[in-house]
């Protein structure tokens, strides 16, 4: 293979057989044959961009819940498990269900109801000009660089896999989602993320059994990082055995030191700011929704992901915490150590977790569906970030802004262009998540940037009518500098041009930074508001809550569901379950 390639190559992390191979190469002719037969479905710019509107509630919520479940959310979060341990849940449990279940029952039926093609353009009907293009450029930014993370990821698998350097294995992982993302559209990336959800189970569900059953069962892991945290030595900075195996107060993860302001820290920072300004307002997600075939059905496509995001922990997490325990390299990262090697060729880095584990534990054959199963996580979490940014930048930049006016088809190759342009400039972004030993820092700083203001200026404006076109865009832009500048103030937010006055790194960091942007967003937006003229109330039909008429609101159709099928119900279920599951753990 190494010589077929032609390319100059180092020692392969993984020993991959001609079995595995094989299952990898017939995992891409099924990539890669869903965007040639999705090609057929596109005819004008909504197929694209939008599906056409036609997709059933169950494939949109699987979609819904694999564009999430890309690089960032397996590779990141087993590496917080390896090195913060069981509280990273509190990403899943606390940062996401209740969220998406409020984006479900209260937020959806503004998308799917206004019939907007995106989050941004909502924004313009509510805001107007200035606020729409802060919030457009900022999605299309944010978009590059996470698009960049998975990117990065993606790369280091097959860097892993074969030993070609990772700028060879970039461009190869950037031409394959590349592929049917052009092809297809919207409707490629979904059907593949309904494809890649079930790959990526197949894949981690093997790693976390043999895992457990190598280190004694969920007792014997518990038992090996009660002895790992007692005997590493304290320069090493390893939690305690009891921050490690219990979800609150959650210091391990928070970076407080009390417990008090570790729980205010993770519920606020993270369970309200960065959660909801995430799942309630990131096109990417609710761009899966807004492919729905009914108001019902946008309804509850994130309500049926929370069923699946619940469980993901314990496929992610858990294996990341038996690397730490099992596999040499990474207990010696944790030690304090500085182990050669890893994905990236410059060093073990958290992030290689997964991939030492696989290596250590799974046989040919299930090594193989492993390696798929990441490459599958990769690609989906990547061709969403770019198919909702060829969305964003043709709709709301490149036709509202530059050239207004021209026919479906223009907007249509544009959006095809804007594919192309974004994967070539997420080649270079990848590149900054290269320099991050756990992605998550980097990521929760990006979301404290872009999202948790844009929530900020989002809540507001959907309940409050009297708040203002000018509060929107003054809003949104000091909460994004304020976050900024709360990121360079930390320790390490900014990496090695960090001041360092601000003592917390890391994702505690981030949370202070959602927490700052939305708090400044919040009061210049009501200060501003109260000394400028608002919409009159005709005009925020659709837009705000109450101005908006309840029969608007719901499906009319979903009176003659059964129970099971409907959205209340369904989203009390899975608030239920988060709820035990916090109580477990």
């Amino acid at each position: 293979m190494h010589a077929l390639a032609g390319l100059p190559t180092a020692d392969a992390l993984i020993s991959a057989k001609p079995v595995d191979y094989v299952i990898i190469a017939l995992y891409f002719v099924f990539v890669l044959g869903i965007g040639v037969m999705a090609r057929r479905a596109v005819s004008d710019s909504i197929d694209f961009f939008l599906s056409g509107r036609s997709l059933p509630a169950w494939v949109t919520g699987l979609a819904f819940i694999s564009a999430n479940l890309g690089a960032v959310e397996i590779m990141g979060m087993s590496a917080n498990g390896a090195e913060l341990g069981i509280s990273t849940v509190h990403y899943f449990w606390v940062g996401a269900i209740p969220a998406m279940l409020f984006l479900g029952v209260v937020m959806m039926p503004f998308y799917y109801g206004s019939k907007v093609r995106s989050v941004p353009e909502f924004m313009f009907r509510r805001f107007g000009t200035g606020a729409h293009l802060v919030n457009s450029i900022s999605f299309a930014v944010a978009q590059l660089l996470i698009a960049g993370v998975n990117l990065y990821l993606l790369g280091s698998i097959v860097h892993a896999l074969l030993g070609w350097p990772l700028w060879v294995a970039l461009l190869v992982a950037a031409a394959i989602v590349l592929s049917y993302i052009t092809l297809g559209g919207l409707s490629a990336a979904i059907y593949n993320e309904v494809l890649q959800f079930f790959v990526i189970v197949a894949a981690l569900l093997p790693l976390t059994l043999i895992g457990l059953h190598r280190v004694g069962g969920y007792q014997g892991l518990k038992d090996k990082v009660t002895e790992f945290a007692t005997s590493a030595p304290a320069s090493a900075g390893v939690p305690s055995a009891e921050q490690q195996l219990h979800s609150w107060p959650g210091q391990a993860l928070s970076g407080f030191d009390s417990p008090f302001w570790s729980v205010v820290g993770i519920v606020f920072g993270l369970g309200f700011v960065l959660s909801f300004g995430y799942w309630t307002t990131n096109f990417v997600e609710v761009q899966r929704a807004m492919a729905s075939n009914s108001m019902s059905a946008a309804r509850k496509t994130p309500i049926i992901g929370s069923f699946a995001k619940m469980f993901v922990p314990f496929i992610v997490i858990i294996p990341g915490m038996v690397a730490a325990v099992l596999v040499k390299e990474i207990g010696e990262l944790k030690a304090g150590g500085t182990p050669p090697g890893g994905a990236s060729g410059e060093g073990v880095k958290y992030n290689d977790s997964l991939l030492l584990l696989m290596r250590d534990i799974l046989p040919n054959g299930l090594l193989g569906v492993a390696i798929a199963g990441l490459l599958a996580a990769f690609m989906a979490g990547m061709a969403a970030n770019i198919s909702a940014f060829n969305t964003v930048f043709s709709y709301d930049l490149w036709q509202r802004y530059i050239r207004k006016d021209h026919s479906d088809d223009y907007y249509l190759r544009i959006g095809r262009l804007a594919t192309v342009g974004a994967t070539v400039i997420a080649i270079f972004t990848a590149t900054i998540a290269s320099s991050f030993s756990n992605v998550m820092d980097y990521l929760q700083s990006l979301f404290g940037f872009f999202n948790a203001p844009l929530f900020a200026t989002f809540i507001l404006g959907m309940f409050w009518k009297r708040m203002t076109a000018t509060a929107g865009w003054v809003g949104l832009t000091a909460g994004t500098l304020s976050a900024v500048l709360v990121a360079f103030l930390s320790e390490d937010g900014f990496g090695s041009a960090s001041l360092g006055v601000i003592p917390l790194s890391g994702q505690g960091a981030a949370f202070v930074a959602a927490s700052a942007a939305f708090v400044v967003d919040i009061v210049l937006s009501v200060g501003v508001s109260l000394v400028t003229e608002p919409k009159p109330s005709s005009e925020l039909r659709g837009l705000v809550y109450s101005e908006t008429p309840r029969e608007e609101l719901v499906d009319p159709q979903e009176r003659t569901m059964p129970w099971f099928r409907r959205t209340l119900p369904l989203a009390g279920i899975s608030l239920g379950l988060v709820i035990i599951l916090n109580f477990l753990f």
